[in-house]
């Protein structure tokens, strides 16, 4: 059963656990869920995906449950009228804030306009050697992206130097194998916390927030976060 966040007549939200596929895609021949499908057995009715979660990704995906409320809805993620918020542990001490503004190339070669939002939530710093260093560092980082390409936030973290613990390919291979055989961990350390907009039927404000998978809030008590729930 996916877990239903929000829903009302128009729009449904589930919590989207990490490893599972929004639909049907020629690059995962191996899986054999898909949230879509799930959904629309669990509730009874066709469904409609707003955006896209990656596959590794957890956290609030949305839905329109009727063909006009997907056509006013979409549009809200085009014209950036929807907030994101996603929260992530990458390797590192990051900066305090920042913005990355740096483009990315689709698989045509074309050039797009890439921006993303950050600010460090918190540090930790564990007593595990990792190569030359005597310890391992890390940061949990709150992210909001201005532009929604794909892979964007964890092309722009590696970007600059701080890739998410578990993303594969765009990772840090050592990080990710040091977390395999330390913690037995091989989620990658995204989750799509929460969705602000204006409903494209009611006009009211809605908020959507996610809870952490199991994995995710293993790490954060292992690295010791300060965060609330």
């Amino acid at each position: 059963m996916l877990e239903i966040l929000f829903q009302d007549s128009y729009l449904l939200a589930i919590n989207k656990p990490p490893g599972l596929l929004v639909h049907r895609s020629p690059i995962a021949k191996d899986a054999d869920e898909f949230a879509v499908q799930m959904l629309r057995d669990q509730i009874g009715q066709h469904v409609y995906p707003a955006h896209r979660l990656d596959r590794k990704t957890s956290g609030v995906l949305l839905f329109s449950l009727d063909e006009q409320t997907h056509r006013l809805t979409q549009p809200l993620f085009a014209s950036k009228s929807i907030a994101k918020t996603y929260l992530t542990i990458v390797r590192g001490y990051i900066d305090d804030a920042g913005t990355i503004d740096y483009p990315l190339r689709r698989d045509d070669g074309k050039l797009q306009d890439a921006v993303t939002h950050y600010r460090c939530l918190d540090r930790a710093e564990l007593d595990v050697p990792f190569g030359k260093h005597a310890t391992s560092r890390y940061s949990l980082v709150e992210v909001r992206p201005e532009t929604g390409r794909m892979h964007q936030i964890r092309k722009h973290m590696a970007h600059i130097f701080h890739p998410i613990i578990g993303d594969r390919p765009h990772g840090c291979n050592k990080q990710n194998r040091l977390f395999k055989e330390k913690w037995t961990m091989t989620d990658m350390m995204l989750h799509a916390r929460q969705l602000s907009f204006m409903h494209p039927i009611d006009q009211i404000a809605v908020d959507i927030v996610a809870p952490f998978s199991q994995e995710f809030n293993r790490m954060m008590h292992l690295m010791s976060f300060n965060f609330e729930q």
